[in-house]
Formats: C-alpha cells, structure tokens, sequence
C-alpha cells in the first residue's frame, strides 16, 4: 500500500478521534511495514500549554476562556510536526487541522508539497441534535450546555467552509460517513469506502 493521507472532519462528539485510531490500527495490521503518523491539533495545543513559558502561558489563558486560539498557532504546531517527523514514506491521518477555511488553504499547500497524491477527506457526519445528547452523555465538566453549543455554532460557521474547500477539489477523495451508527459499523464503513476490502 504507498503512502496516503487522511482528514477527518466532523462535529464535536462525531467519534472522529475514535475512528482515527481504529483506521490506524487497520493500517498497522494491512500495511505493517509503513508507520502511520497521527496528529491531532487539540491534544498537541493541551500538552504544550502545560509546558512554562509566555506563549504557553498566554495559550491557557485563551483556552481557559473557552476563546478560539490565533491560526498561526496551530498551523505552527503541525508544521513543524510534519517537517520534524514526515519523511514521505508514512501514512498520514489528520484531526482537527484546518477549522478555518484560510487552515485548509495552508494544509492544502503542504500536501501539494510533499506530493502526496492519494488524499481522502473522512466526513463523520452527525445531525447537530445527535453530537449535542452524545457530548452530554459524557458527562465531563467542561461540557456545559453553553460550551457544547458554541464549539457545535463554531463547526457550522468555521469548519464547514474548511470542509467544503476540500470537498470541492478534485484532488480529494472525499467520504460521508453515517456517525450515527455503531463504532465497529462506521469503521467498517470508512474501510469499504476507502476500497481497503
């Protein structure tokens, strides 16, 4: 199998994160011999805003206000994930790394750099009403009614024009994915509509 790269996109709660492991997981065992990097955003920005220094300091601040961090910060971190760490014979699996249409443009560009031409945009699409009772279900502190519906408000105003910005070039294969299934069942979707089977 060559080298391949994957976006996921979905709303808070869509279980993207879940189905990126598991396709890592599938990729470990069909294609042993091919590392497969996975970078996602969210995580990186929470550990690096644990670490002392003013950037990180002003990172917790904003986090902490439940406030959308500067673009460049993000588009830093997986930058500079990429030229550290990808050595174009890995598979690469995204999450989280273009929420804004101008962060798609960037990713876009680096993807056009390292020339990797076999790209999918993975969509784990759920109803807005769906993803609000799942991420409630958690019962974690920081999802408040207020909280939920901002980042699902943020999704509809930010990361869907992202999401559109892929889905209209042709260089992407893109897949909608029912989120609103089992987890064993969407995965197993998103291999038949990669034509892994």
């Amino acid at each position: 199998m060559p080298p391949q790269t994957f976006i996921f996109f979905g709303r808070s709660g869509s279980g993207k994160g879940t189905q990126a492991r598991f396709l890592i997981d599938y990729l470990k065992e069909k294609d042993p011999a091919r590392i497969a990097l996975y970078l996602e955003t969210g995580q990186q920005i929470r550990e690096f805003s644990k670490e002392e220094g003013y950037t990180s300091t002003l990172i917790q601040s904003i986090l902490g206000k439940g406030e959308l961090l500067p673009s460049f910060l993000p588009i830093w971190m997986w930058t500079d994930f990429l030229v550290k760490r990808f050595t174009g014979e890995e598979h690469l699996i995204f999450d989280g790394l273009s929420r804004r249409l101008h962060e798609a443009s960037v990713l876009d560009s680096a993807i056009r750099f390292y020339g990797q031409t076999r790209s999918h945009v993975i969509l784990i699409n759920v109803s807005r009403d769906w993803a609000f009772q799942h991420l409630k279900s958690r019962g974690r502190e920081d999802d408040t009614d207020d909280d939920i519906n901002r980042r699902l408000n943020w999704y509809e105003s930010d990361v869907e024009k992202a999401l559109s910005f892929f889905k209209e070039k042709p260089e992407y294969k893109f897949i909608d994915i029912n989120g609103e299934q089992t987890i064993e069942k969407v995965h197993q979707d998103i291999v038949t509509s990669l034509h892994f089977q």
